[in-house]
């Protein structure tokens, strides 16, 4: 079975930024929580450092993941494929 690239690497994009814009929502509504969470997850103290969102940060970011994933996503397509042709041989 063949990927389309480009459907997978849209794909990959559009979950990234809905991911980025629930977190993003979540240190916003609950910011120590999240905090916490984050310092658990990379084993320090992220309370000292902080949150500093602004809305030019979320949309940047956001752009910045999803097109990092989508990126990623492309070229896992592409492997797969050339992977999947070999085999058939």
């Amino acid at each position: 079975m063949k990927l389309n690239e480009k459907a997978f690497a849209l794909a990959c994009a559009t979950a990234f930024a809905i991911v980025w814009v629930v977190c993003s929502v979540l240190v916003m509504v609950i910011p120590e929580v999240m905090s916490n969470m984050t310092s658990k997850m990379l084993h320090t103290d992220w309370q000292i450092m902080g949150w500093h969102m602004s809305i030019t940060s979320v949309i940047s970011g956001g752009i910045l993941w999803a097109l990092l994933a989508g990126i990623t996503g492309w070229l896992i397509a592409k492997i797969y494929n050339m992977q999947s042709s070999q085999q058939k041989r």
